[in-house]
């Protein structure tokens, strides 16, 4: 029901920034939560970020958080993505998510994904 397009991955140095999008097709619940999943080669896809549409908390990954920002805009069905201080242990394909998410972590509470987007960052 719910189609999800990320953009905005590339090549950047260690310690640059980069900003990831994710538009949904449609109208979004507020129910629903948007996360940010990432995965490197021969890595288990792992959590980064994830904000509730209604209200607009977020939870953040250790490793990411004062780092990352996640923010949403509602109006577009669109969630962001800032990437600070960006280090080569960021690199991998980043997905977004979406779903009626109790939780926040849990791979297995998103029922749908973009294709991802490739984040590489250079030393």
């Amino acid at each position: 029901q719910v189609q999800l397009v990320e953009s905005g991955g590339g090549l950047v140095q260690a310690g640059g920034s980069l900003r990831l999008s994710c538009a949904a097709s449609g109208r979004t619940f507020s129910s629903y939560a948007m996360g940010w999943f990432r995965q490197a080669p021969g890595k288990e896809r792992e959590f980064v970020a994830a904000i509730r549409w209604s209200g607009g908390s977020t939870y953040y990954a250790d490793s990411v958080k004062g780092r990352f920002t996640i923010s949403r805009d509602n109006a577009k069905n669109t969630v962001y993505l800032q990437m600070n201080s960006l280090k080569p242990e960021d690199t991998a394909v980043y997905y977004c998510a979406t779903g009626l998410v109790r939780g926040w972590y849990d791979l297995g509470e998103y029922r749908y994904w973009g294709q991802g987007t490739q984040v590489t960052v250079s030393s």
